[in-house]
Formats: structure tokens, sequence, C-alpha cells
């Protein structure tokens, strides 16, 4: 649990700020199956409680996101969301105000990051996040409040574990792990996916509709070859919910990708698009963007990265007991025996977490 919320929560996931969430036809659905069978309470702490529409939707944006990018979800997933939805509200309980500042803070920096790596005007960027918050039946209030809320988690883990990286510990890390950064040849490849199934139930379509995704696909590769911009149609159509805000792009060394759709971005000369390729997941249209050659990337292009990162592991070490002596703090209780994870049993807070709190120069009582 500790590695996934760690990696949503403290690293922002702010290159995925336009992944779905959920579309208006889930919010409707969502709402006829509270209608019809009720709203249980799922989990409960001082102060808050989880309920199953709540779990609900963070379970459709895990799928939607883990179908896109062709990865399996963990082991345990509804348990593990439930835990970050939990962990979510115990910490945002601690937050000060200097921290709900902060977060705003970093969360703006996150927009303006994503603006400059995507290459967006502010008008391109508030017209796809207009679109994209429609699509999801949201509110641009609530979109930006979700985001300000992962900055405010961060800043208060980073306030109440404090840990600091020196300049002589990135380099020594730069210097002793020379292998960790040799770049391997890449591609910069865009794709628009028809899928040939439910991505986020997994479940086949019919026959004769996959005939009808084929046709699609078939028109879209024809375009696409007689010259159409390909972001736009990547936008337009493709089912991948992780890249079509992006154009359809990723860039990826070999491993990454499902064999057939590797083999080809690959296989591909610069600006040059594919035939239709079939994978588990439907029909790809590829375009090449680029190919970059094997090299060694150099301190001073990583040095910031590469500080994060260790902040990040530092991080890691420290954050379990921290979490677990909140969360006994907060008097979390699951009620769903088919949810909880096999650490969820009774545990109480470690020596070790209570040390450390009670070290913290933050801790007032």
């Amino acid at each position: 649990m500790t590695k996934l919320f760690v990696s949503t929560i403290l690293l922002g996931a702010m290159t995925a700020m336009f992944a779905v969430t959920g579309t208006a036809q889930d919010a409707k659905s969502k709402d006829k199956m509270i209608e019809l069978f009720g709203d249980p309470v799922v989990a409960k702490g001082q102060g808050f409680e989880i309920k199953r529409s709540q779990l609900d939707s963070a379970m459709i944006s895990l799928k939607s996101a883990a179908a896109g990018r062709g990865q399996p979800l963990p082991p345990n997933a509804d348990g593990l969301v439930l835990k970050n939805l939990i962990s979510m509200q115990v910490l945002l309980a601690k937050a000060t105000d200097a921290d709900k500042a902060k977060g705003k803070e970093l969360f703006q920096q996150g927009v303006d990051k994503l603006k400059t790596n995507s290459k967006l005007s502010d008008e391109d960027f508030n017209e796809r996040l207009n679109l994209q918050v429609k699509s999801q039946g949201q509110t641009r209030e609530e979109w930006e409040k979700q985001g300000i809320e992962q900055g405010i988690v961060q800043a208060l883990v980073e306030r109440e574990l404090k840990v600091e990286v020196t300049d002589a510990q990135v380099k020594k890390f730069y210097d002793d792990n020379p292998s960790r950064f040799e770049q391997p040849e890449m591609v910069r490849a865009s794709h628009v996916l028809i899928a040939t199934k439910d991505l986020t139930l997994g479940q086949d379509y019919s026959a004769e509709k996959k005939a009808e995704k084929k046709k699609l696909a078939d028109d879209i590769q024809k375009r696409a070859k007689a010259g159409e911009d390909f972001a736009k149609l990547a936008k337009q159509y493709s089912d991948d919910t992780g890249s079509k805000d992006n154009g359809g792009e990723y860039t990826f060394p070999r491993g990454q990708m499902v064999p057939e759709f590797e083999s080809t971005a690959f296989g591909l000369a610069s600006n040059q698009v594919s035939e239709v390729v079939t994978t588990q997941f439907g029909y790809h249209i590829i375009k090449l963007s680029e190919k970059m050659p094997a090299k060694t990337v150099e301190f001073a292009k990583v040095e910031k990265d590469l500080r994060d990162g260790i902040k990040q592991q530092e991080t890691q070490k420290l954050f379990p007991d921290f979490l677990e002596k909140v969360m006994a703090d907060a008097k979390v209780e699951i009620l769903d025996e088919k949810l909880k994870l096999p650490d969820d049993n009774n545990r109480k807070p470690s020596a070790k977490a209570t040390d450390a709190s009670a070290k913290s120069p933050e801790k007032k009582d």
C-alpha cells in the first residue's frame, strides 16, 4: 500500500493531470446503482467516512488508466485504493495553514510544468482541460481541489519527515551508478487506439462491433497516411485515456509496450505512419516522430530529478511508520472485510513510529 500511495501522492502525478476519473455516463450509472443498492460506508475514522461510491469511482479511474497503458492491476487493488482514499483524508486533517499554502504552490508548479512539457499555451491548456473535466462529469473547481489536496499532502509529509539531501549525496550516487544513466535507444511515437474491448471491465466486444471498430481504424489510418494532423486524430478517436490528450504520444525504450506495438514503432522511419496494428487491446495506428540513440545522460541534466529521487527513497523508508501512526491516531476502521489487506487486522503503531513522532519538533501534543 505504501508504495502505491507514496508514488501517487508524493510524486504528484502532475504528468497525468488529464487522466480519466470517470465520464458523465459513469456518473449516471453510479447514481442508478446507488438508487438501487444504496451507498454503504466501507471505512471510517475520526471526522471522515468513505462510501462505496467513492471507492467505485476511484477504481474506475485506476482500471481505465491501467488498461490504456496495457498494465495489470496490482493484487488487492480495491483494498489498496481504499487505503489511499483513507490516507488522503487522514493526512489532510493534519495539514496546517502553511501546508495548505504550500500545497497550492506545488499544484501550480505542476500545472506550469505540464504546460511546458506538453508545449501548451494557456489557451490550449484551458481548452483541453475544459473538455476533459466536462467528459468526466466534473467541474474545473473539483479538478483543482483534487490537485491541491495532493499538493497539501506532499507538503505535509515533507514537513513532518524533514528529509534533506546534500549535493555530495547526489553526486556520489551519480558517480557510483554509471549504468543507471545509460539511456537505451528510445522512440517518441504517437498512436490512436481503437479498442476492441471495454477497457474498464476488460470484456471483449461482439464480433459485429469489432468489425465496426476495424473499419473505423482503417479509415483513420488512411487519413493519417494522407497527412491529416495525427494529434487531432488521437484526441478525437483514441480510446487510450493515458495519451489521447497529449496527441497519443509516448516516449519509451524496448520492453515497455506489448510486442506488436513495440516492434512496429521501432521499425518505422521518422514521420512514417504504420498499417493498422492489432494487439490484445484493439487496433492501433502508430506514427513515429523520433528515434533517439543510446547515450549516457550527463549529470547536469539529471541532477534535480536525481535529488528528488533520493529524497523520495528516503521518504519511502520513513513513510510506513509515519502513516501507521497517523492511521492509528485517527482510529481508522475498514467495515467491509473483503477490502481489508493482510496488514489491516488490528495493527498498532510500532515503537519506532511512536519514537519518530515523539522526536518531531512539529508535534504539539
